[in-house]
């Protein structure tokens, strides 16, 4: 495969897949399956964080602002959340189910109005958008209520989210290779 000289590579995979393989690997968690381990705090920081932030900042440079808002926000979600989990263990005070309730659901308003943007992109982008603002407001009211049901619901929910996003990566990465669609995306809304 050769590209001409100057053009940029689509950065969109690379961010929907520190995205998607962090998202899934978290709630694996949330439903129950392993503990918060090492392991997940190390994806949020290196592949759900920094490499969205890449992938935003590539979608700057490509003139994207929906790519570039969505990859570098959520790439500093992840950093947050690490943050979030990782300083009380040095001594910060923990937040409690309130204030982790008010941080999920700002991301949830935040993720809202980004999936309203998704209604002119393809049908696999408002299903990840869509998916994850349910995800927010099930984690949030968890949080509020303590409700540990709704966490377990929540992490499945989680799961279909972030595989969806490695879908669509991975669909767009195919689709360039092959020169054709390989696995659909889903036609953008009309105009």
């Amino acid at each position: 495969m050769s590209h001409p000289t100057g053009a940029l590579a689509n950065p969109a995979p690379l961010g929907l897949l520190g995205f998607g393989m962090t998202t899934i690997l978290l709630n694996l968690h949330n439903a129950g399956f392993f503990p918060l381990t090492s392991m997940i705090l190390a994806m949020g920081i290196f592949y759900g964080g920094i490499a969205q932030v890449i992938a935003g900042v590539q979608e700057w440079k490509m003139g994207n602002t929906f790519g570039a808002t969505a990859f570098t926000s959520y790439g500093f979600f992840w950093l947050t959340l690490v943050g979030l989990i990782a300083l009380p263990k040095m001594g910060f005070a923990a937040d409690n189910g309130t204030s982790m309730a008010a941080y999920l659901g700002i991301w949830g308003v935040f993720t809202l109005f980004m999936f309203i943007g998704t209604l002119k992109l393809s049908r696999t982008l408002q299903v990840i958008f869509g998916s994850l603002v349910v995800l927010f407001f099930l984690l949030a009211i968890e949080k509020a209520t303590g409700n540990e049901e709704l966490a377990r619901i929540a992490g499945f929910e989680g799961i279909f989210c972030g595989a969806s996003a490695f879908y669509c990566a991975v669909a767009q990465i195919l689709n360039e290779i092959y020169g054709r669609t390989v696995l659909p995306l889903g036609a953008p809304a009309a105009k």
